[in-house]
């Protein structure tokens, strides 16, 4: 074992600002403007000022913001501490996951099986572009891929929303083609004796080492991402006290805010970060009356950041068009506005179905559907207001109107494009609430991440004070609201004004502005008070990350190194696989084996292919499921005993879950159980441990295929 000390240098640097006044900064607290006279002012003031000063390159970049002294300096204030919280959540991320799973001693192969289940199949992807010859030609492998879904080519960038391991490996490569270049090293490597009659490996640790590129880069965003949601808290608030407010209420509640520490290759990990700064652009625009067009682009390429690598950021997206339409129906945003918003998101959109290569799930979305009906709600509200009386009714009906249209273009667009991917969706959503039941809801349905939340989960926000505070707050904006509602429907247009970029006499832009808890008092006041509701959450907040930094391990997974040792050393590398979703996963990085199903289930044709492969652990006959694996060209079959065995709850185990799917044979003992028992017949057992056994399909039923 290697003793060794290791330093990194890392610099976020955040967005700068983007400013329409020459006096005004969203991220420092309001001032005068006034610098002050010739030699009275500070020393470090003068400086900036003046162009032959210490610091003329500041001068440049001041002018350019159209900042006085002082607030350039309240702004340099802000971007060093906004850089100060990245940095510690950086190093926060990388010392949990460096001690859950002593990382950097792991061997290659280890490694890549520290990935597990989907993070396997996505990491995939990105080394198989870094061991290309070239990246053009490993681009073209992930487009036209044979080992994912054998015997098929599929292009997995419109499948599995793989654009950051295309960004990285590109890096990667770029990286490490600089320093082969002028002779540096990029990794340090030694031998780790690991004990018990296990062979030595060799460790890798440094920038050269693709999985800890990987992982340093995933770490990085989501250390800026931890900077953005100080910048974002102190434009809130207006003061820099609410930044880290922001950032302390995240760290105190960090095991209930991310899991990006133990999972970095999931697709959430690169798509959050961008959503903090939509939202604080988002912002920006809803505060500014006539916002600009770089706002706008800059928008839109937030959403567009945010979308390419998340399938699932559609349901995000579609929540928080949800919440601008209720804004506007109440008269808090104006229909310009909210035009302007639609058709940036119809862009985004756009952009996301060119560059996923037409993927259907984008345009048969409720997000795309929900964009449409609100343009024609707006487009029409000349119509609304003559049909109903301005006030209650109009709201309501346009709220029912965009529901109705919504779903019904929203089913009318997955009829014509002939999709069914997201079909599963509706059923596990109507499975959550009545008895309704079939195989590929109870795959979900019976994971611990999709049942409903613990009682524990409330528990811990209570702790911290999270969700008392959010609570109240909720309480005193929907107070606000009610109140607005309330003046607007006794007074009507008096209670209101025309915003300037509205040429539409009535649809005006609600005066409800100023801030929430003004009633408190003087400012010293209000710090004081939060300091002590600070005070109160560090408790528990502090006992949460001692509790996070007590966790120790070190990942090892024998019998599976086993497994894939063996796949490497005696099967064809055209030998095609089939078995568990998370172990197939690990079959095509590790083995670079073809398999015929894999753990990215959101696919209706992948849910079919894994249906007969699951068969394995049904009540079916040996015959029936040898049969399915020939008609898939399977060669061989990874059986797993625990499979057959386990279950998170009653009615959970896979033949219970085949029992509600095939029950004219409920009540047989498993197929998995007889071959853990004795393959024969039908498959000749090739390779077993204590975890896997290896079937293979007998020759003769090959050749039927």
């Amino acid at each position: 074992m290697v003793v060794k000390t290791r330093k990194q240098n890392v610099k976020d640097q955040p967005p700068q600002p983007n400013v329409d006044d020459r006096d005004r900064n969203p991220f420092v607290s309001p001032g005068t403007g006034k610098s002050r006279r010739a030699g009275k002012g500070t020393p470090f003031n003068s400086l900036l000022h003046n162009k032959n000063g210490l610091f003329p390159g500041f001068s440049f970049i001041r002018s350019k913001l159209g900042l006085t002294p002082s607030a350039f300096v309240k702004l340099g204030i802000t971007l060093v501490l906004a850089a100060l919280a990245g940095y510690l959540h950086w190093y926060h991320l990388s010392r949990l996951f460096e001690n859950d799973r002593h990382f950097s001693h792991l061997s290659g192969l280890e490694k890549e099986m520290a990935f597990r289940t989907e993070m396997g199949l996505y990491y995939s992807y990105f080394k198989t572009i870094i061991e290309a010859p070239t990246f053009i030609n490993g681009l073209y492998l992930v487009m036209n891929d044979r080992l994912t879904e054998y015997p098929l080519v599929i292009n997995t960038l419109k499948r599995f929303n793989l654009y950051p391991e295309v960004v990285l490996a590109s890096w990667y490569r770029i990286y490490t083609d600089i320093m082969e270049f002028f002779g540096l090293p990029t990794k340090m490597c030694w031998s780790i004796n690991r004990g018990e009659g296990m062979a030595a490996v060799d460790g890798c640790e440094g920038m050269g080492d693709p999985a800890y590129f990987y992982v340093t880069f995933v770490f990085l965003l989501n250390g800026l991402m931890m900077s953005l949601f100080f910048i974002y808290g102190t434009y809130l608030s207006g003061s820099r006290l609410g930044g880290m407010v922001t950032v302390l209420c995240f760290f105190f509640n960090h095991g209930e805010s991310t899991r990006v520490m133990w999972t970095p290759p999931l697709r959430e990990s690169f798509s959050y970060p961008f959503l903090v700064l939509q939202m604080l652009l988002l912002t920006h625009i809803l505060r500014t009356r006539n916002p600009s067009r770089k706002a706008m682009w800059a928008l839109a390429i937030s959403n567009l950041c945010f979308m390419l690598p998340w399938q699932f950021a559609q349901f995000v997206l579609l929540t928080q068009v949800a919440s601008l339409f209720a804004s506007y129906i109440l008269g808090y945003i104006s229909p310009t506005k909210m035009q302007s918003l639609l058709v940036t998101h119809m862009i985004t959109l756009a952009v996301c179905f060119v560059l996923m290569f037409g993927n259907s799930m984008l345009l048969t979305s409720f997000y795309a559907s929900s964009l449409v009906s609100i343009w024609g709600i707006i487009a029409l509200r000349d119509k609304f207001a003559e049909t109903f009386k301005p006030g209650l009714i109009t709201w309501v009906m346009q709220g029912l109107v965009c529901v109705v249209s919504t779903v019904i273009l929203k089913f009318m667009l997955s009829a014509v494009f002939g999709a069914s991917d997201d079909a599963h969706i509706s059923s596990l959503i109507k499975s959550k609430f009545t008895s309704y039941k079939d195989f590929d809801t109870m795959m979900y349905t019976c994971a611990a991440e999709f049942d409903f939340m613990e009682i524990e989960t409330p528990l811990r926000y209570i702790k911290t004070l999270l969700l008392p505070i959010n609570m109240l707050v909720v309480a005193v904006i929907a107070g606000r609201t009610i109140q607005d509602v309330v003046r607007f429907l006794r007074e009507g247009e008096k209670y209101s004004v025309k915003p300037e970029d509205d040429d539409d006499d009535e649809h005006p832009e609600m005066l409800a502005k100023g801030e929430l808890f003004g009633w408190i008092g003087e400012k010293f006041k209000l710090h004081v008070m939060v300091f002590g509701i600070l005070s109160i959450m560090a408790m528990q907040g502090a006992a949460n990350l001692q509790a996070q930094w007590g966790i120790m391990g070190e990942f090892s997974n024998l019998p599976q190194e086993q497994l894939l040792d063996w796949i490497r050393d005696n099967t064809p590398p055209n030998s095609v696989f089939a078995g568990a979703m998370p172990t197939m996963a690990s079959v095509k990085l590790s083995a670079g084996r073809p398999i015929v199903n894999h753990p990215h289930y959101e696919d209706a044709g992948l849910r079919e292919r894994t249906k007969l492969v699951y068969a394995m652990y049904s009540r079916k006959s040996a015959e029936v499921v040898k049969r399915n694996l020939m008609q898939m060209e399977v060669d061989y079959f990874v059986l797993e005993d625990s499979w057959c065995t386990r279950r998170s709850r009653p009615g959970c185990s896979m033949p219970e879950i085949w029992d509600v799917e095939d029950p004219q044979n409920a009540g047989k003992v498993p197929l998995c159980t007889l071959m853990s028992r004795d393959s024969r017949p039908h498959f000749a057992t090739v390779f077993h441990n204590n975890v896997y056994k290896v079937l293979k399909v007998p020759k003769a039923a090959k050749e039927l295929r």
